[in-house]
């Protein structure tokens, strides 16, 4: 049986000491597909759309950007990172929905696959709240890992 490596002997929640492992290139890029509907995406001109709160795409990005860099004051056993580098995409995938991709690239010694998923998330979350107002039908469908390298195990579900 697995010991999950946030408790410590006592039965107690504690951060992992990654103090003595080595320093390695690390990257992870998590997915969302999201339905916004006929009715939003309509409103799309190229691969964006303007609302009154400003464009979603662009304003999505920054926000799943920032969030990456906040993951571990929203993850109580996330260490914090010096993050080298965030791709966020958005693409209108066909007449209903919408695809968030967030990749995240580091140079340190624990992975970054919080980081991806808390990146693409909260740009989801952001395209619903200025997606609201149009239609209250979005639904974030899939949030889902794709792919981590540079730890201990590598994950590629592309």
């Amino acid at each position: 049986m697995s010991k999950f490596t946030h408790i410590g002997a006592d039965n107690q929640p504690k951060m992992v000491n990654v103090g003595d492992k080595k320093s390695t290139k690390r990257s992870a890029t998590a997915v969302a597909k999201m339905f916004l509907g006929t009715e939003i995406i309509s409103k799309f001109k190229g691969n964006e759309l303007a609302t009154k709160k400003g464009p979603v795409f662009q304003t999505a990005i920054i926000a799943g950007i920032q969030a990456v860099k906040k993951t571990s004051e929203l993850i109580p056993m996330c260490h914090p990172l010096l993050i080298n580098g965030v791709d966020i995409t958005i693409d209108v995938i066909n007449a209903t929905h919408i695809k968030i991709g967030c990749s995240v690239y580091i140079e340190g010694k624990t992975g970054v696959e919080m980081e991806a998923l808390t990146g693409v998330n909260i740009a989801a979350l952001t395209v619903y709240d200025m997606c609201k107002s149009i239609s209250q039908e979005m639904v974030i469908e899939e949030v889902k890992l794709l792919n981590k390298s540079g730890g201990k195990s590598d994950i590629n579900r592309m």
